[in-house]
């Protein structure tokens, strides 16, 4: 177009290029951002994001009469406020929030916290949706969208928890610079199908232009307007509809008033862009109407980047997954025990504690660089206290089932139980106290079992065929111990029960072979200095300096014939001492390790304080990592890790902008061909590192350049069992003795059922206690299928029914047919996270490959 203008008394001309605003609707999500910690105390940031929730509803009632798109909407970024809200505010308080959410005010995100998904247990992943259920319910609204801010990355399953949830939006909102790798550089506004693990369900996801903190470095106003517009330009951003988070001025930060005035004034001079304030759901469903058909679907894990942090605090870490799985087999336990004594309310608050250390925020902003300072110690020792509190309630609710059940305290029999659903035999331990004078057992039919008494004065047994979800008897009595057939031995550091020999190195008290079934095969990659169960300690980050134990001293803890064990003690960098325990027992197909890190503490800031989270020290001194090797001689293996809810492959199953310098597992790692692999369970730490020592990223890390880009076919994985690597939020230091568990089980092809069935069983062992008699409202459920798992089985919360979840672990579909064990009819319903009777179903119930698929059973006993 062309101006004129006169400058004193001259007319002139010029000739000026505009470019056409876009036909663009702009949706605006206010929300602030839940660091539970971080920037004050967390009783603090409790009360300002219930305050928070009190002026959002004040702000959409001042607003209430303003244009269509300007009145203020407040979204609920992640719910553990909300839960707070309505568990200690008066009542009139909980209904006007109610009130808010029916009538639009206030919308509901699916999320209870930013969760570190990778961390998560199954059914962790499915309680991180299981508030919003609730809470949509109480308020009459169905939740169909969540929000997660800060956090790069989610584990596979986190699709099909959603599903089980009715969630279908899903706003993605990363930390938009810091130890993200290229998550940003790939999916940042390029909404897309992401697709779960079963390939039946979905959620669209949409990451927007600096994810979640937009507000923290730009001001609304023209300016942004332009530079908003010339970034789609620039992406070539193909679609009239959009959006942005505002999540005020800073974490934790209050609702802003001043979108409203903005989006008003704007709307009233301007024809384009229109921008409209708007909670996750209406945005994102106005954008799926308009354009869902067209978007990209893509199937694959978006490994997550900040569960490393997870791993300054292993002893924490370790006691939050054993509660996880504690609370599994305590719900279990409750269904087919003592169904009346169970109380889902007890669970939920025992759930809560085990998602909010899994949580994101870990810590004092200044954890690293003034460890010591008591607001860092005061955060630390409340995080702390969630996994401490985890664990004592999971206890609690598994000692409650079994003490409801065990009538005979004085009985000279034990019980023992199986919370999974395929018929289990294995060793079990009998305390020292309950089997004083006691060494011979038999089984309920009157036929000895082999035992024998450790050197710690517990008894030993082999438990034969105790039935899915079920109980077997076993009576003790004084007799001589029933030596097994076929003896386990150990014999100049070799362990052998005649299916699996493993062979500890009398010089480093590695594991240095490692053969199944009397095969020649040498299961262990011993070519390139390192072995299994090999300790490396890295201080920094080059890889050259890594360092290893010292000297081994061995002995024999226990000579079979039943349990054969090695200890091996010795020095080791960045420890007091390193013990490492190696166990094989008669007749079973698995060798198990146990190592005990004795940690030092690690050099703290000689300046307390000096540098903040990005001076020197905070950023690259005082770094060091753990790991244990485990390199194995598989021809043409491939690598599966269990995630929950999913399996996947290194490189070929994760999906641009995964890291892939560490990965999340969950029970189990395998490394097969068709022919013959070997399943690595790992019990407590849940990090590895695939082909190299590559955790080497010390504390901010902003160029997506520098991380790792591809994971090339291997067989040897590490696992990475301790780091400070964070310059803030992360502990700086840890210190004092951890265990961590393994079990090596060689076998015959993959088989991912196979793999899933072993790992679940070393997690959630066989349970013993006194005799006694089963509720006759007791489960009494048996599932013809073993390659489909039960996921989770539990009283329904109206105590009416039962809620079982199958997981089709095999890989491929599968038929499941369900009965009860005294032979009268049941009604199978597909229900979901809120325990509906959705669909009622036929006893044989399809489950396809990889897909959760949740049963309300209604039996005659409820």
């Amino acid at each position: 177009m062309v101006i004129n203008y006169e400058i004193a008394g001259k007319s002139e001309s010029a000739e000026v290029r505009v470019e056409p605003a876009r036909k663009l609707l702009i949706f605006i999500l206010p929300h602030s951002h839940h660091d539970l910690g971080y920037t004050d105390l967390q009783s603090n940031i409790e009360e300002k994001q219930m305050t928070n929730i009190s002026r959002g509803i004040e702000l959409a009632r001042n607003t209430a009469n303003y244009p269509p798109g300007a009145r203020f909407v407040w979204n609920l970024e992640v719910l553990w406020g909300a839960d707070q809200f309505m568990r200690t505010k008066t009542e009139p308080e909980r209904q006007e929030l109610i009130s808010a959410v029916r009538k639009g005010w206030i919308g509901l995100n699916g999320m209870y916290a930013n969760e570190l998904t990778g961390l998560c247990r199954p059914e962790e992943l499915l309680q991180l949706f299981r508030y919003s259920t609730e809470l949509g319910s109480q308020c009459g609204v169905s939740v169909d969208s969540a929000m997660i801010s800060d956090v790069p990355g989610y584990t596979w399953g986190t699709v099909s928890a959603m599903a089980q949830a009715g969630i279908r939006y899903f706003s993605a909102a990363p930390n938009y610079f810091d130890r993200i790798g290229t998550f940003m550089v790939e999916w940042q506004d390029k909404p897309f199908w992401w697709i779960s693990p079963s390939g039946n369900e979905r959620v669209l996801v949409w990451i927007p232009w600096t994810g979640y903190a937009m507000s923290h470095i730009m001001k609304l106003d023209a300016g942004w307007v332009n530079k908003y517009q010339a970034r789609l330009d620039e992406i070539d951003f193909p679609y009239q509809i959009s959006y942005i988070r505002w999540s005020g001025h800073g974490d934790n930060a209050e609702p802003d008033p001043d979108i409203c005035e903005f989006v008003k004034k704007w709307n009233q001079e301007y024809e384009w862009p229109r921008f409209s304030i708007s909670t996750t759901s209406n945005a994102f469903a106005a954008f799926e109407k308009q354009y869902g058909h067209q978007l990209p679907q893509f199937k694959g894990d978006l490994t997550p980047y900040w569960e490393d942090g997870a791993g300054s605090s292993a002893s924490e870490t370790r006691m939050n997954r054993g509660a996880a799985e504690r609370l599994a087999q305590a719900a279990t336990l409750s269904a087919i025990l003592a169904p009346e004594v169970y109380n889902s309310a007890d669970f939920n608050v025992a759930w809560r504690n085990v998602l909010l250390y899994s949580e994101h925020t870990w810590g004092a902003w200044n954890s690293v660089s003034d460890s010591e300072n008591p607001f860092v110690t005061q955060q630390w020792q409340v995080k702390r206290q969630f996994a401490v509190d985890a664990e004592n309630e999971s206890k609690r609710l598994f000692d409650r089932a079994l003490d409801a059940y065990a009538s005979e305290k004085n009985s000279p029999n034990v019980d023992v139980h199986n919370t999974c659903s395929w018929p289990r035999t294995e060793v079990i331990v009998i305390s020292k106290e309950r089997s004083l004078g006691k060494d011979h057992v038999k089984n309920e039919h009157g036929a000895s079992v082999p035992s024998q008494r450790l050197s710690t004065g517990e008894l030993a047994f082999l438990a034969e065929n105790v039935p899915p979800l079920g109980s077997a008897s076993f009576h003790l009595s004084a007799a001589a111990p029933h030596v097994p057939a076929k003896r386990v031995t150990v014999l100049d550091g070799v362990l052998d029960n005649g299916i699996v020999l493993a062979k500890v190195d009398s010089k480093s008290g590695n594991i240095v072979e490692l053969t199944y079934n009397k095969s020649a095969r040498n299961l262990l990659d011993t070519s390139r200095d390192e072995t299994i169960n090999h300790y490396l300690f890295l201080e920094g980050k080059d890889a050259s300096t890594v360092s290893t134990s010292g000297p081994a001293r061995i002995a024999i803890e226990e000579a079979g014939p039943l349990v054969a064990a090695i200890r091996i003690e010795s020095s080791a960098p960045g420890c007091v001492d390193l013990v490492r325990r190696v166990r094989l027992k008669a007749s079973e197909d698995w060798l198990e390790i146990s190592n005990i890190v004795n940690k030092k503490r690690a050099p703290l800031n000689p300046h307390p304080g000096q540098g903040g989270p990005g001076g020197d020290f905070a950023q690259h001194e005082s770094k060091e990592s753990l790991q244990f090797a485990f390199p194995f001689a598989i021809e043409n293996g491939q690598i599966h890790i269990d995630v929950p809810l999913a399996v996947m492959r290194p490189e070929i199953d994760q999906l641009p902008g995964s890291c892939k310098n560490w990965l999340p597992v969950g029970r189990w790692i395998d490394v097969a061909n068709a022919e013959y692999g070997v399943t690595c369970a790992t019990l407590d730490a849940p990090l590895v590192e695939i082909s190299s020592l590559s955790a080497t990223m010390l504390g901010s890390q902003t160029h997506p350049g520098i991380w790792r880009k591809h994971i090339e076919p291997t067989r040897k994985f590490y696992s990475w069992i301790m780091n400070n690597h964070w310059g803030t939020n992360y502990r700086a230091y840890q210190d004092g003795p951890v265990e961590f568990r393994y079990a090596l089980r060689p076998h015959d092809g993959y088989n991912s059922a196979a793999a899933s069935r072993f790992a679940t069983g070393m997690s959630q062992p066989l349970v013993a206690s006194a005799p006694g008699q089963r509720s006759r409202m007791g489960l009494k459920l048996r599932i013809d299928q073993e390659d489909v798992l039960v996921q989770e089985c539990k009283p329904s919360a109206d105590g009416s029914a039962w809620i079982v979840q199958l997981f089709g672990a095999a890989g491929e579909e599968r038929k499941a047919g369900l009965t009860w064990t005294d032979g009268r009819p049941i009604k199978v319903w597909r229900s979901n996270l809120r325990e509906q009777p959705l669909e009622q179903l036929p006893t044989q119930v399809r489950v396809p490959a990889w897909e959760l698929v949740t049963l309300r059973i209604e039996a005659p006993d409820r």
